[in-house]
């Protein structure tokens, strides 16, 4: 459990004078920051309020007697103490869901903050505590055991901050919240960057199934990515050229490069191919840009696996966005070599058919990474799809994060080139040398970055099948010969 929270105090100064002087009763947004486990406390950058609602309404509002407080002038009165709170729970999720793959290696979202009076804080301790597990479940902390989210209240009557670490239990009470220390001070300025280009090469097999066991190329794909992170969490790394050892730390706080290094021939597709019968292999390849922030405090072991999460996070949340804006028109939105045949004609998200149904050349673009300047030279990143240019970034920026969007586009950063890419070859495609026949066609994957389905190379097999037959007849024929000239010379 963190005891201490220290706020960065420039962003929740300013903050709490937007509050003050607006005129809502209440508010509900997240807690940005970093939890630091070998520090025992949680620092935060800054807080986000969550937007309104489709339909226009906020996202929490004070009820009294039954009905909502419209009130806007009621912000500095005592609420009497019947009063309580409404939130609306999904949405603060599915703000909290959204803003965590913004987020960069090592930042989270850690909890929610209340604007709100202290009676009507008291009456909604168990709907606030909620709120604060729901956004827990919508962006969970990958490798981490912390079973605490942070609930910040901002009461104006009286005025003063509170910080409380919230259970997650599955039985949700007013005991669920414990007080812990909460103060201001400079957090920003003590980080210190680091930044990795990680190159990534994953087979992942496609088994033979039957009825009862049909897997989706998304599961196939999350379950792969999910492999590997076993895989990269014992990567050894060097910064800036050196190699880490144990106890290390960098005093500079400049920008530092990471490599990470996997044990040499350490391949888990090997062993599973030699356990069930594999008819395909997926291949899923590319490089990832990754960020993360260090507390000068902190050991550099920590910078360290919080680049591993944020590569293989972005890696998720790459997959996640594909599936998720997956639809008919986009599914059916494929490269020249569609027929209008019907393996994509049932409407079914790309991502979601069968990989034993596809029979030709699909191609489905994978999401671009680029970074966006935040606060005080920290960065946090989105995702362009290839029909997306630089002036989308703008309404997201401005919707989920409540800033404004840098007007000069130059200080976007956009590393990746190349985006990473998938293919599904049948076995007999994998054991021939990758690419060999068709070097031009995979130097033009590497280029756009596509999701590539490819038919099974049947013509290939025909091939093989013949070759090896007019070996055997050949092989006979010979035998033939060669006993016939014995015999001839013999006699």
């Amino acid at each position: 459990m963190v005891k201490t929270v220290v706020g960065e105090e420039s962003r929740l100064k300013s903050a709490e004078d937007r509050l003050s002087q607006s005129a809502v009763p209440s508010e509900v947004g997240l807690v940005i920051g970093k939890l630091s486990s070998s520090l025992d406390r949680g620092l935060v950058f800054d807080l986000v309020p969550t937007p309104p609602n489709d339909a226009g309404d906020p996202a929490c509002s004070l009820v009294e007697g039954g009905r909502d407080d419209k009130r806007k002038g009621s912000k500095g009165k005592s609420q009497s103490d019947a009063s309580s709170l409404f939130i609306d729970k999904d949405w603060v999720a599915e703000h909290a869901r959204q803003v965590s793959r913004m987020l960069l290696g090592g930042v989270r979202v850690l909890g929610i903050y209340i604007w709100i009076n202290e009676s009507s804080f008291k009456n909604s301790t168990v709907i606030l505590c909620q709120t604060v597990k729901g956004i827990a479940e919508a962006a969970p902390l990958l490798d981490s055991d912390w079973g605490e989210r942070l609930l910040i209240h901002i009461s104006y009557s009286p005025r003063r901050w509170t910080c409380r670490n919230c259970l997650l239990a599955s039985n949700i009470t007013s005991s669920s919240l414990w007080p812990c220390d909460f103060k201001m001070g400079r957090v920003l300025a003590s980080l210190q960057p680091f930044r990795c280009t990680y190159t990534f090469d994953l087979r992942l097999p496609i088994y033979h199934q039957s009825a009862s066991n049909v897997r989706k190329l998304a599961d196939i794909l999350h379950q792969g990515i999910s492999s590997h992170a076993k895989e990269l969490k014992d990567a050894k790394a060097m910064i800036d050229g050196n190699l880490v050892v144990e106890e290390s730390s960098c005093v500079s706080d400049s920008l530092h490069e990471v490599q990470f290094l996997l044990p040499f021939m350490k391949d888990s597709f090997v062993e599973e191919c030699s356990q069930k019968e594999v008819v395909g292999v997926l291949l899923f390849s590319g490089s990832v840009c990754s960020f993360a922030y260090l507390n000068s405090k902190e050991p550099l072991s920590q910078a360290l696996a919080d680049l591993k999460d944020d590569i293989i996070s972005s890696l998720q949340s790459r997959l996640d966005i594909i599936c998720d804006e997956s639809d008919v028109e986009s599914s059916t939105t494929v490269n020249d070599g569609y027929d209008g045949s019907d393996e994509l004609s049932t409407g079914e998200p790309f991502l979601l058919l069968n990989p034993h149904s596809l029979r030709k050349q699909y191609s489905l673009p994978f999401p671009r990474r680029v970074f966006i300047p935040w606060l005080s030279g920290t960065y946090i990143c989105d995702y362009l799809q290839p029909s997306e240019t630089l002036e989308v970034l703008k309404d997201r920026c401005v919707e989920l994060m409540s800033m404004e969007a840098p007007s000069d586009t130059s200080t976007i950063l956009e590393p990746e080139i190349e985006s990473p890419a998938l293919s599904v070859k049948s076995f007999w495609d994998v054991a021939r040398p990758f690419c060999s026949t068709s070097s031009s066609n995979c130097s033009s994957l590497e280029k756009t970055g596509a999701i590539m389905i490819q038919e099974d190379d049947i013509k290939s097999v025909k091939s093989a099948a013949f070759s090896f037959t007019a070996a055997v007849w050949i092989l006979i024929l010979s035998i033939l010969v060669g006993l016939v000239l014995y015999i001839i010379r013999t006699l």
